[in-house]
Formats: C-alpha cells, structure tokens, sequence
C-alpha cells in the first residue's frame, strides 16, 4: 500500500496503515445505515477533512468507500433479510468499498468472509468497519477481475456496473466463476451498464445512493446473475 508521509515511508510501513485508519476512525463518524441498524460503517461527511488524505498521498482517488452506494445496501440488506444465502458458505465481497456487503454476509452465518477492492484505502476501511461490526472479513487490495475464479461458493457484486469498461471486465470474470459452479449475486440500482438480460430479480429495496442525501431514496434489486 503507497500512502507517502513526510519521512517518505515504504509502500508496506505499518505506520502508514495506521495513521489511516486512524484518521478514518478520528474523522468519519461510525453511523447506523440507513434501513440497516444492525450495521455501522465510518461515513464521510462535510467536516470530515477527507483532502488532507489526497494531500498526503497524489494516487488518493474518489474516495467511494466513504459513502453509502445503493447497490451495496440493497445487497446488504437482502442478506440480512435472507440469511440462508449465505449461512454457511464461503463468500467474496469484489469491489468491497466500505465493506457493508460482507459485514451482512458474516452477520448472516457465512463461514468465511473475504473482501476485495483495488483502492488500498477501501481495504483500510472495510476492515475498521468489520471491527466496529465485530465480525471477521479477510480484507486484501486486489483487482481479481483480471484473474481465475476464486476458491469460494458465492460471490457479492455491489453497484460495479457504473462504467462500460469496468462492467465488462466485472461480466467476463464472473462468466468464468458462473463455470466453476460459483452462484453471483448482485445489488444495483439499474445503472446504465448492468447486463440486465443476464439477471434474475430476486428482491427490490428503496435506498439511498452514492452523494445523495440519507433521506433520499430510489428503488435497487437484488439479482441472479445467470
């Protein structure tokens, strides 16, 4: 993980991991999710400071792990509701961002809980937000799209179809696990990319989405991907 600091610290120096997840911690109030009580995450807010992270590090991006996404709550909420879709099995929550996903898939009985994202600081994240949940999710910075199917029985897809390419990558990755017997679920908000006539709607919710106002809400389903 690259997160420089004033002594030009290495890529895996502790010390820069912790300095993170304490400013999380410090700045990004631990709040109920909306239409969730049962989980809380750190969530960004106007004072939250989150450009003295930018400052420090010139790769920090859009920080999507501080905020709620449609997709990952319906998802989230649908596990909770239906605790036998997960309840003993492995489970991979990809593009894990806050880590709302695999925190519901671990309260509802999975055995085993691993969460990915490519942004180093979602990882950071999702495991502070596991903590404040008490539950065990296995947290790594990773882009598995590009590679084999995961050892795992299903895979946790939040709202990862907002851009062309990266809803094409998603797609053929999860074709390849679809092959080696792993069942998908998805939570999306019907965004423009999602391949609609590859899914199965199993459940609809009204939730709010990324920069929204909590008050706000919008209809998102829970999917089969078939």
């Amino acid at each position: 993980m690259r997160i420089p600091a004033r002594q030009h610290r290495g890529s895996d120096d502790p010390a820069d991991r912790d300095w993170v997840q304490r400013f999380i911690a410090g700045n990004l109030p631990a709040l109920p999710v909306p239409g969730i009580p049962d989980i809380y995450l750190h969530r960004a807010g106007p004072q939250s400071g989150l450009r003295r992270l930018a400052q420090r590090d010139p790769e920090f991006g859009s920080p999507y792990w501080a905020h709620y996404w449609s997709g990952g709550l319906v998802l989230a909420r649908y596990l909770l509701d239906r605790p036998e879709s997960v309840a003993g099995r492995q489970v991979l929550d990809l593009g894990a961002g806050s880590g709302i996903v695999g925190i519901a898939a671990a309260k509802a009985g999975a055995t085993k809980v691993c969460a990915t994202d490519i942004d180093p600081y979602a990882i950071l994240a999702t495991e502070l937000n596991a903590r404040l949940n008490n539950v065990m999710i296995e947290a790594m910075p990773a882009d598995l799209t590009k590679g084999e199917p995961p050892d795992v029985d299903l895979i946790c897809v939040g709202d990862l179809f907002y851009e062309a390419a990266l809803a094409e990558s998603v797609i053929a990755f999860l074709d390849r696990c679809l092959a080696h017997g792993v069942a998908i679920l998805i939570g999306d908000p019907w965004r423009t990319y999602l391949p609609k006539s590859r899914l199965r709607l199993l459940a609809e919710y009204a939730v709010s989405d990324f920069g929204e106002d909590a008050a706000r809400t919008q209809s998102a389903g829970v999917f089969a991907f078939e």
